[in-house]
């Protein structure tokens, strides 16, 4: 007998159309109908297929190269993704050789380094790193004058934490960093890759030192808004000197600021 005849139906069926959370998926006697049961199933194979996943650096920075962008590629001190796991303290810095060739090719100074990492989805990084820095380094040429920022070589991290940017940075004599690191696979998103962006990047900084941009794909948020909303930190961290929990995004629609006077309504 057709399943779909058993279905009780749930009364917030049409928010389902709002968002892709697993809501009002109607029951079968006790359980969940056999097809969202699937469905879930099919979506934590993703979700761990994306954790496992390698990052194939070399033809990442060859695609960005192809694009006119120079490139170093390194490693963690992570030998491997079980390790990479099972010890997130070595994903946060460099192994030695990498440490050595990015002294070798660092630039008396930068405003600021790019750097992508795998992270816990390489998924992420493999479909959204370079259509994103091509909208971001688009947006940031556009800067003249003062406000132009001279940009390292991009860094394509291995077995990277978030905070081996904070090094890589550091040893490139960057101004700030923008780390671009596959995130933590939900189950509907395996493939949102996050932004976060360091000021004057040193070994040591934590969480609170730097902003987060995330769920930046294409159902998620838009390149073109995130490049948005990081171009403006990015302008805002390098005039006050600072980033993190002392730096908020007050950006509003594309297209300018807020008014003076016009922040965050929590703050009034």
């Amino acid at each position: 007998m057709n399943q779909s005849t058993h279905i009780v139906s749930n009364p917030w069926q049409a928010l389902r159309e709002l968002t892709q959370a697993r809501i009002a998926l109607g029951r079968s006697g006790v359980s969940v109908p056999t097809s969202a049961q699937l469905d879930f199933q099919l979506a934590h194979a993703r979700a761990r297929d994306a954790v496992h996943m390698a990052l194939d650096a070399r033809a990442l920075a060859a695609a960005l190269a192809g694009d006119g962008h120079a490139c170093l590629t390194v490693h963690s001190a992570c030998p491997d993704r079980a390790s990479y796991l099972q010890r997130p303290d070595l994903g946060r810095v460099l192994d030695a050789p990498s440490r050595a060739a990015l002294l070798a090719a660092a630039p008396a100074a930068c405003d600021l380094a790019l750097v992508i990492g795998d992270g816990l989805s390489a998924l992420a990084i493999e479909q959204n790193a370079q259509a994103f820095a091509a909208v971001l380094l688009a947006r940031l040429r556009k800067d003249t004058g003062a406000a132009q920022w001279r940009l390292g070589p991009i860094v394509i991290a291995s077995q990277a934490r978030v905070a081996i940017g904070d090094e890589i940075g550091a040893l490139l004599n960057a101004r700030a960093v923008a780390v671009l690191i596959g995130e933590r696979p939900g189950l509907s998103s395996p493939d949102s890759m996050g932004v976060y962006l360091s000021w004057a990047p040193r070994v040591g900084l934590t969480d609170a030192d730097r902003n987060c941009i995330s769920n930046v794909r294409p159902a998620g948020l838009s390149y073109d808004e995130a490049a948005y909303r990081l171009h403006y930190l990015l302008t805002q961290a390098r005039q006050r000197g600072l980033s993190g929990v002392l730096l908020k995004d007050d950006t509003v629609a594309e297209g300018g600021l807020p008014e003076a006077g016009k922040g965050n309504f929590l703050l009034r």
